[in-house]
């Protein structure tokens, strides 16, 4: 089975907390979930490296990475998931989405509310608990 390696990013402004909802995907479990936003790293790319590009390219935001999180092993039914998770910063809640959906910017306490990956799923429950 194949197993994937990502890194996601928890960014908060205003002690609101981005979630971001994919479209539509081959996999209906995944498919119009709410997620951090994120992704997988390239080859000779470090976890914040990999972090800054992955919402450059999906958010065109700027963050700073703040510190480690969590790390979440999930099993799907078509692929395992190992997911680094940092707290990070951005200066301003702007962003433009180039592969979700939608966006919403929520309190922790306001999380449960979406319909959120699997995967991200333990990370909204941290977070809860946390603030």
């Amino acid at each position: 089975m194949k197993h994937i390696q990502v890194v996601a990013a928890i960014v908060i402004h205003n002690d609101k907390i981005l979630c971001v909802q994919r479209g539509q995907n081959k996999y209906e479990y995944i498919s119009l979930k709410y997620e951090f936003p994120g992704g997988k790293l390239k080859p000779n790319e470090n976890d914040e490296e990999a972090i800054k590009r992955e919402v450059k390219e999906e958010l065109l935001m700027d963050i700073e990475v703040m510190g480690d999180y969590m790390i979440v092993e999930h099993q799907y039914p078509d692929f395992k998931i190992t997911m680094k998770c940092f707290k990070c910063t951005c200066v301003t809640n702007k962003i433009v989405l180039t592969e979700h959906i939608n966006h919403e910017w929520l309190l922790a306490e306001e999380l449960e509310s979406l319909d959120w990956a699997a995967a991200d799923i333990p990370v909204v429950k941290k977070l809860i608990v946390d603030k």
